[in-house]
Formats: C-alpha cells, sequence, structure tokens
C-alpha cells in the first residue's frame, strides 16, 4: 500500500463527530476517536466492522467456538462428516440447518433449547430423513481431553456429540454508525437472527461523505463477497 500513501493504525474507535460539508471551508468534517485519545479528522469514512455474533449463555459453549462448535454446514460441514452432530434449536432455522447436515452425517440430532419446536411441515422432512428431535434446554457442554463429548440436557442426560451447530444473533457492530445517527434495520432473514444497516447501492448511508461495507450491511456475505463490496464502494 504503500505506493498510495496509506498509513494503517492500530486502535479502537470510540466515538465519531462532526459530518461531511461541517468544517468552514465546506470541505467536511468526521473526526474519529481512539481509545486512547487520539483523533484523526476526515473528509469522507467508509466502515466495514462487520457484526458481533452473540452465542447462546451456554456453559463451555463460547470457549468451544470455531473448534467443534460451528454454525455453517459450507464452512464448516466437511471437517465434522460422519460424525454425531447435534443442532441447537434457538431460531425458526434449526430445520433447515439440520437438513443441510443430515447430507454430511447420518448422525443428526436437533436439541429444542428455547422451546422452539419444528412445523409440521418440517417434522414430516426432518423424520424423513432420520433426523431425531429432543427436547431440551441444553444446560451445559460436555468436553473430554479438548474435544466435544456430548451435551447435558437440563434432566442430566448426555446426548452424545462431536460437533454442536449453533446459529448465532449477528448485530451489526459500528460505533461510527450509531454515532452518526443511523439506525439499524432487522436481519434480512429474520429479527430473531439481528441486525443490520441498511445502505444504497454502492453502499452510500443517509449521512453524506459517510459509506459502509461488508457485514455490517449485508449479514450473510462471505469473505469474497465483503471484499468486493469494499472494492465497489471504494
Amino acid at each position: 500500500m504503500a505506493p498510495y500513501d496509506v498509513t494503517f493504525v492500530d486502535g479502537a474507535v470510540t466515538g465519531v463527530t462532526g459530518s461531511a460539508g461541517s468544517s468552514d471551508d465546506g470541505d467536511g468534517g468526521f473526526e474519529v476517536i481512539l481509545e486512547d485519545g487520539r483523533t484523526y479528522s476526515a473528509r469522507a469514512l467508509l466502515t466495514a466492522t462487520g457484526v458481533r455474533d452473540e452465542l447462546p449463555d451456554i456453559p463451555g459453549l463460547r470457549s468451544r467456538w470455531g473448534i467443534d462448535v460451528l454454525h455453517c454446514p459450507y464452512c464448516h460441514g466437511w471437517e465434522v462428516r460422519d460424525q454425531q452432530i447435534v443442532i441447537l434449536a434457538t431460531t425458526p432455522m434449526a430445520a433447515h440447518s439440520a437438513l443441510l447436515f443430515r447430507q454430511l452425517s447420518a448422525d443428526v440430532t436437533i436439541v429444542t433449547h428455547n422451546g422452539i419446536q419444528p412445523t409440521d411441515e418440517d417434522a414430516v422432512r426432518l423424520g424423513g430423513r432420520g433426523v431425531v428431535v429432543v427436547d431440551g434446554p441444553v444446560s451445559e457442554l460436555v468436553v473430554e481431553d479438548d474435544q466435544l463429548r456430548g451435551v447435558r440436557l437440563g434432566s442430566g442426560e448426555v446426548l452424545p456429540a462431536q460437533a454442536l451447530v449453533v446459529t448465532p444473533r449477528a448485530d451489526a457492530a459500528s460505533v461510527v454508525l450509531e454515532a452518526l445517527g443511523l439506525p439499524t434495520s432487522a436481519h434480512p432473514m429474520g429479527p430473531e437472527l439481528g441486525t443490520m444497516y441498511a445502505v444504497e447501492m454502492g453502499g452510500r448511508t443517509s449521512v453524506p461523505g459517510l459509506w459502509a461495507a461488508g457485514n455490517v450491511v449485508d449479514p450473510v456475505a462471505t469473505v469474497p463477497k465483503s471484499l468486493a463490496d469494499g472494492y465497489f464502494t471504494g
């Protein structure tokens, strides 16, 4: 990036003030404030801060996230093929997730952690594929020798599991957009799945001089999609 005179700075943004065209010369006047007190001025801002995954509050779950607690069959499914897979049902998407993972393993079980039951139609589809539905909740993960061995139900029973599938709530995270007054919108697949910021084509927000790209405006975008959006916005 040196030929373009780009400087990389490590730090966490805690606030931003101003708006485009707010300075005396009319060139804009955003001021970005870092947690250590440093400030940076800018005529335009692009935020690409992504989302914050909110995981179920179950003992042992967070520490296994990205190891044997997974969320996507396309990202992680091949690594857990033919294993004992438990789907933690916290949203209406659980049945859909179970049917996708059923393509990778014959041993798939749904635990209705917060009382969400499959619809009648989903129950038929799950039964036809041999997916068992078990009433929860899950009280903790059972881990031995740094490997997931099962999930303990509220009844005390331990359900064997080598992989646990969780759909996290993905909330758009942007101090910049929040500070400048942009409201969030519901996740495109349902409000229970999280929030996002709505932007125009090219990432333009309703605040002049402010753009956003990546998961903060598209929660389901993968890395290549987010990179492409950032390039297009730039």
